[in-house]
């Protein structure tokens, strides 16, 4: 299976049911195997029968060995050729259903990718995780009706031609009991739909406040939420379980049909050729083969059941599917125009803010949201009416803003993998880049404290290493993507007095001739600002070097002097605790 975007192809999203008809004939060829293995299949499996009912009348009857061992034979041979056509309709259906759940992931991720920094308004974490867990394994098991379910229908077909030339009777017994069952099975599985939506989409909240408990335990700890938020999640997890009973007491019922129904059509089949056969209306091979043809029967008849309750649960499925890849990224403009050509000023009308180039400018708030607001409009990851130079941001392509302009979040996510790619990313840089960068976010001991240093492997999210060391990673990888502006949030909040007054004098020779914004309340940092914007309620109250705004604005003094008293996280940022950006954002 060919894994590129040149061929996985563009996904129908109109509806649910056009979205799995798009995965069929995406694999068109396979698809059609698997029909006809399936057709094949089902069909050999009304001759057994049939054979047995000629051996039965034209060997064993009149006691003419011969003939007897020749229909046998035939009888074996047939039972041989449909057991190996059942292992090829499984493997070409394995492959049908692999091919519909991998290119599910496929278009998931890709969507996931194309929104970007939009994705956590969009969605959340719990939903997409849903979705790649359990709603692409529903779809993928859905699609056993392109084979099985297309061979039970011409099976159905079959039988009900061979009874009519043993019954006209039994014929219109399985013509007609067949379409009944499906009325008697159709009202539950609409009902199946209902509370399978239903569970889906509490199980994706659920799914969504485990991972915010996870992420802030640290937090809840140490403001003794912890408890608070874990009787919600038994609240949530109760009310999951009850919607999983209604949908289990559905799904008992369809399961329990589709074992009784055809049981009991194969018993009123049975009794009405016994009583023929007594009669003498059909011989005794008559009476075997309509036995058999009605335990054939069975199988197409429990596929329809079985069908219609896959088909049920996968458009609920392909419905949350659709939905997410309907979503739609920030807006890149109707005509999307490019940036300046050369360092131009950024601006934020809202909160006043400048930002001239190729300078190193600070953001002051004592509400650490505020300033990472400003932050997020100037990195036009909110709308405003933002400018860099002459042209607002929102009508730039938004690909060139993503590519000059670099929002370097405290929190950022960091992927799991060698240290080296963790910091790169996509860009293969030279040893010396990387050390460079490296330096400049004294990160030269996190590098030699680990045992293989660049090639040493990260967990996810770095676990592996502690806060401060976390931040300077973060850090190194920032610098490295060496973008025309970097904004950076709180880049130095998890280090000590002494790593924190090194990497500001660093940072400010590293990004020298580039433009550069940070938010800090620290004194280390803001002494090396070219020019620091002191906010209060959003918005600037005034404007100047670090040392000038001590002498004029007493706010801004009490709040920076706060910065000198933070805890020491040891040499390598032992023990650190990040700042709450996130909680109070």
């Amino acid at each position: 299976m060919k894994d590129s975007n040149t061929t996985l192809g563009t996904p129908d999203c109109r509806s649910a049911g056009r979205y799995l008809w798009w995965l069929v004939t995406s694999q068109r060829r396979r698809a059609a195997a698997g029909a006809l293995l399936g057709s094949t299949w089902m069909v050999c499996l009304t001759l057994p029968p049939y054979l047995l009912s000629r051996a039965i009348d034209d060997g064993l009857e009149p006691g003419r060995w011969s003939v007897l061992a020749g229909w046998v034979a035939a009888l074996f041979g047939v039972g041989v050729l449909n057991a190996w056509i059942g292992i090829m309709r499984h493997r070409t259906m394995t492959r049908v259903r692999m091919d519909a759940a991998f290119r599910s992931v496929q278009v998931v991720v890709r969507q996931a990718t194309r929104l970007g920094g939009a994705l956590p308004r969009r969605a959340t974490a719990g939903e997409v995780v849903t979705i790649g867990f359990g709603d692409v394994g529903v779809i993928a098991g859905t699609l056993t009706i392109t084979g099985p379910g297309v061979g039970a229908v011409l099976a159905y077909v079959v039988v009900a031609v061979l009874l009519l030339a043993v019954s006209p009777l039994l014929a219109a017994v399985v013509l007609l009991g067949v379409p009944l069952l499906a009325v008697l099975v159709g009202p539950l599985l609409g009902r199946l739909q209902g509370v399978e939506t239903t569970y889906r989409q509490r199980q994706g909240e659920l799914a969504a406040r485990f991972e915010d408990i996870v992420k802030g335990l640290r937090v809840l700890n140490g403001i003794g939420g912890k408890e608070v938020y874990a009787e919600r999640y038994r609240d949530g997890s109760r009310a999951v379980r009850e919607e999983g009973y209604r949908v289990g007491t559905v799904t008992s019922w369809i399961q329990a049909l589709g074992v009784g129904l055809p049981t009991l059509f194969l018993g009123t089949v049975t009794w009405l050729a016994a009583r023929m056969a007594a009669q003498g209306d059909i011989t005794v091979g008559e009476l075997v083969a309509v036995y058999g043809y009605a335990t054939v029967l069975v199988v197409p008849v429990s596929f329809f059941i079985e069908g219609g309750y896959d088909l049920s649960r996968g458009l609920v499925a392909a419905r949350r599917v659709v939905r997410f890849l309907t979503l739609e990224p920030d807006s890149v403009g109707g005509n999307a125009v490019d940036g300046p050509g050369a360092p131009s000023t950024l601006c934020d009308p809202r909160s006043g803010v400048e930002v001239a180039p190729g300078r190193l400018t600070a953001l002051v708030s004592a509400r650490p949201s505020d300033s990472a607001a400003v932050v997020d409009r100037l990195g036009r990851f909110t709308d405003s009416a933002a400018t860099w130079g002459a042209i607002r941001l929102d009508e730039i392509d938004l690909t060139q803003v993503r590519r000059r302009i670099l929002v370097a979040d405290n929190e950022a996510d960091l992927f799991a993998g060698p240290l080296r790619e963790v910091i790169c990313g996509t860009r293969d840089r030279d040893e010396e880049a990387i050390g460079r960068a490296v330096h400049a976010a004294m990160a030269q001991d996190i590098v030699s404290g680990l045992p293989d240093g660049l090639d040493s492997r990260v967990d996810a999210q770095g676990r592996n290493l502690s806060g401060g060391r976390r931040q300077r990673v973060r850090l190194v990888r920032a610098l490295l993507a060496d973008p025309e502006v970097l904004l950076a949030v709180e880049p130095t909040s998890a280090l000590d007095a002494h790593t924190e007054a090194a990497v500001a004098s660093r940072l400010r020779s590293a990004r020298s001739g580039r433009t550069t914004v940070v938010t800090s309340t620290s004194p280390l940092l803001l002494d090396q600002a070219d020019t620091v914007h002191y906010l209060a309620d959003g918005s600037v109250v005034d404007t100047g070097s670090h040392r000038e705004l001590l002498e004029r604005q007493p706010g801004y003094r009490l709040l920076v002097s706060r910065g000198m008293d933070h805890e020491d996280d040891g040499p390598a940022g032992e023990g650190t605790v990040p700042p709450l950006r996130k909680a109070v954002r």
